[in-house]
């Protein structure tokens, strides 16, 4: 089980914040689709995803070359309720990240590419 300051050390950087700002709200995404929404290259969203999975507050899957994210389902429940309140709180950058994931062309849902 993760503890408060690790959860706390593993969100304190953008990128990793709203990757799991997006997952939470998305309950999956493929590196492609955080890769688009992120505006950022695929090896640093890569390297960032590998860094929250190590923290142990995501999952990933594979489906051919495709690697898949999501919400580690035994997050606790104040793990959860932190992410609902930055969720609810100003950010910019999450708010266009999810205005480019939403337009984002040949998403097919849940598993893409």
């Amino acid at each position: 089980m993760i503890d408060t300051l690790t959860f706390i050390k593993c969100l304190a950087e953008p990128t990793r914040l709203n990757a799991m700002l997006l997952l939470a709200e998305e309950g999956e995404l493929c590196v492609c689709e955080l890769t688009e929404a992120l505006a950022e290259s695929q090896p640093k969203v890569s390297r960032h995803l590998a860094q929250l999975r190590q923290c142990g507050l995501l999952l990933d899957s594979r489906d051919g070359q495709w690697v898949f994210y999501r919400l580690h389902p035994e997050l606790p429940a104040w793990a959860k309720g932190m992410l609902g309140e930055a969720a609810a709180g100003a950010n910019p950058a999450l708010t266009e990240a999810k205005a480019v994931l939403g337009a984002m062309a040949n998403r097919p849902g849940k598993r893409c590419c």
